[in-house]
């Protein structure tokens, strides 16, 4: 990284959009957030390139690097505004969707809501053709496709998903047909399961070709429209995009792969969380990303975010596994809610009190925006309980209008439920921390870890903001506040490597690795490489391979890491230590005597990770007596206090806060509870411990 490389990152959120102008290795020279314009993103984009270069004094033809993330293949899953797609199947196999995994999500449920897999039955076709699960041709496919052509045009399917039996052992079939479609139907987007997603179970497979295709052309209209925006603007700089998987990859390949961009932003934010625990030398980390929208909060070891090959969309049931659309693509596993700044709070006809996961977003946004918002919102309640001061806010870019908020709450709220308005705040309140605590509490247990031990990296507009409250009713007592936590998704996009990893499937016991295995290991690498090397810039590409493993007959995988070489009978002692040793970690012992199988392989290309700044020593203490105060309402025992309200720019390395405090930046409020002490350390990090 040379010192005058200018990079810049863009995160469009649901509410705001997150710009950062970054010079050389990590020096920050601007940031801002400026509301989402949700029927034309760019727009917002603009503003906020703008806005940065013109406070640092730089112009858009200077940059060097670009890295954007974006909610809006995530939001047309969620909202269902993608393509009409149909699907194509082997003979026999029409109703994968209808038949998923034979079960239901939830046994007793007599109102039970099955997902919407987004394709009904009346689009799925099927034709003639059949691979083995070694990947040889049992039936030929049949090239008189007329019939299904005219099937396709009667539905009025703007998109195929093609998924034959075994395509991932032989893709010629796949390619064959979605040829002959693109021959006779150019205007059709075609998406085809042994490029999106080459595993095997025919379920997930299909799913995801299906999710990937249905939001193919609104991504590739976006991001070609995203392009033009900023080449006419000078900009000469290719655009990289920001990965689920914590990765970067070209715009090419995003519009190819536009399913790899789902929840790319909080991927952002994940790949900081973990950057600022090596820098800390933090072993057990909870990163906690609340936004306008959601709230993210991910499980950090070893400063490296725990990673998943599949998770689900659009749950029709919060919380319960199944209930969604499964989706197999490389992930940093991250649990997500709807709670954020512009959740909406209101009572429902049983009295009780509720918030999110309806949005007010940045458009009306909340009451207290002045925007036409009229529903009370987190954001409302923050600013009634004084947490957020109208003058400190949004940079001043956005007035507020505290009597609004307070207006709102009294009216929807506490009238029906015999409050005030700052009654009806602090239930609001309460409500949405311990929402996210239970949420956080829950991803922990599912994934066998404790939340205890750990340290919580707080970011995004809100998180600094609530932090301390969700940490108290996690059990967490440590909370680290990074630099520039406003806008902390896109600063970690200047931290991801440009990376891509493919995952195929290709049975095998452990025993019988042959040449086989080493070729296909080697296309992979070749693959993955290919892809990564678009972006690269001439930077040297790494290579990491991993195989996931089994006991012959489980149904769940375990992955362990390859060497680089090709394998050979004399590692095989080595890998079935390394299989045991995580078996015995995640199941307390392994099983003796049972043959160790091989489903699927995965090799990850990627540039090299940046330089980390190495932990500098603690400076003394010195403990700040305060000056200017704020009311807020205690977040404890819901008195009127004093709280020490001081700017960030103010503090020095060394320099304690001792709560109730209110540390205001350009984007954010750090909320020191009263029961927490704050502490500026020399990476300028805020440290905020529990007292007691």
């Amino acid at each position: 990284m040379t010192h005058d490389a200018l990079r810049l990152a863009i995160d469009i959120g649901g509410t705001f959009t997150d710009t950062v102008l970054m010079a050389g290795e990590d020096q920050i020279l601007a940031s801002t957030k400026t509301l989402t314009t949700h029927d034309n993103p760019a727009e917002g984009a603009l503003l906020g390139a703008t806005r940065v270069m013109q406070d640092s004094g730089r112009a858009l033809h200077q940059v060097t690097g670009f890295i954007h993330g974006t909610t809006l293949a995530t939001n047309a899953l969620i909202e269902r505004r993608g393509a009409q797609v149909a699907t194509i199947t082997t003979q026999g196999f029409r109703d994968i969707l209808e038949i998923a995994y034979e079960r239901r999500y939830s046994q007793y449920d007599i109102d039970l809501e099955k997902p919407d897999l987004l394709v009904t039955r009346e689009r799925a076709f099927t034709v003639c053709e059949r691979m083995s699960a070694d990947g040889q041709v049992l039936i030929p496919l049949d090239e008189d496709i007329s019939d299904l052509l005219t099937a396709l045009d009667g539905s009025g399917a703007q998109a195929v998903a093609i998924c034959l039996m075994h395509a991932y052992a032989n893709d010629a079939h796949e390619r064959h047909l979605r040829e002959l479609i693109q021959v006779a139907r150019p205007h059709l987007e075609v998406s085809i399961s042994s490029e999106v997603s080459p595993e095997a179970r025919e379920f997930d497979r299909l799913c995801t070709t299906v999710a990937n295709v249905y939001i193919q052309p609104l991504m590739r209209h976006y991001l070609e429209r995203f392009q033009a925006a900023f080449s006419d603007q000078g900009l000469t700089c290719p655009i990289l995009m920001m990965t689920a998987g914590g990765g970067m990859c070209t715009l090419e390949t995003a519009a190819r792969l536009p399913i790899r961009l789902v929840e790319s932003g909080p991927a952002g934010g994940a790949i900081l969380a973990a950057r600022i625990a090596a820098q800390a030398g933090l072993d057990e980390v909870l990163s906690f990303d609340m936004g306008g929208t959601t709230a993210k909060l991910c499980l950090i070891d070893n400063a490296r975010p725990q990673t998943a090959r599949q998770f689900e969309i659009a749950r029709a049931a919060r919380f319960i596994k199944g209930s969604g659309m499964p989706v197999r693509i490389p992930v940093i596993e991250m649990i997500e809610i709807g709670a954020g700044g512009g959740s909406i709070a209101a009572v429902d006809r049983l009295g009780r009190l509720n918030v999110g996961p309806r949005s007010a977003g940045s458009e009306p946004g909340p009451a207290a925006f002045g925007r036409g918002g009229d529903d009370p919102t987190v954001s409302d309640s923050d600013i009634a309980l004084g947490y957020i001061r109208p003058e400190t806010f949004a940079e001043g870019h956005l007035k507020i209008e505290p009597e609004a908020a307070r207006r709102v709450l009294a009216r929807d709220i506490g009238d029906k439920m015999g409050t005030d308005a700052t009654g009806a705040a602090d239930g609001v309140s309460r409500i949405v921390d311990e929402s996210m605590a239970s949420a956080g509490r829950m991803h922990a247990v599912e994934s066998g870890k404790d939340l205890g031990n750990r340290t919580m990296i707080a970011y995004g507009g809100n998180g600094p903001l609530h932090a301390t409250r969700v940490a108290r009713a996690c059990g967490v007592s440590r909370v680290l506040v990074p630099p520039n936590p406003g806008v902390g998704s896109a600063v970690g996009f200047l931290f991801a490597p440009v990376s891509f990893e493919i995952v195929r499937s290709r049975y095998t016991l452990l025993d019988d690795i042959g040449s086989g295995v080493n070729t296909l290991l080697t296309d992979m690498g070749n693959e993955a490489r290919a892809v990564v090397e678009l972006g690269a810039d001439g930077q040297k590409i790494e290579l990491r391979r991993t195989a996931f493993m089994r006991y012959a007959g489980q149904g769940h995988e375990i992955e362990i890491s390859l060497p680089n070489h090709d394998l050979a009978a004399g590692d095989l002692p080595l890998l079935t230590q390394s299989f045991e040793a995580e078996y015995r970690r995640q199941f307390s012992r392994p099983v003796p005597g049972m043959v160790i199988e091989i489903l699927n392989w995965a090799v990850y290309a990627s540039t090299p990770a940046r330089r980390v700044q190495n932990a500098v020593a603690a400076p003394p203490e010195r403990v700040l007596p305060r000056h200017d105060t704020s009311e807020i309402s205690c977040d404890i025992d819901g008195t009127l206090k004093q709280a020490h309200l001081i700017a960030r720019c103010d503090l020095s390395a060394g320099d304690v806060v001792h709560g109730p405090a209110l540390i205001f930046e350009p984007q954010t409020t750090t909320l020191v509870s009263a029961d927490f002490t704050a502490r500026a350390d020399a990476l300028g990090n805020l440290i905020l411990t529990r007292q007691g």
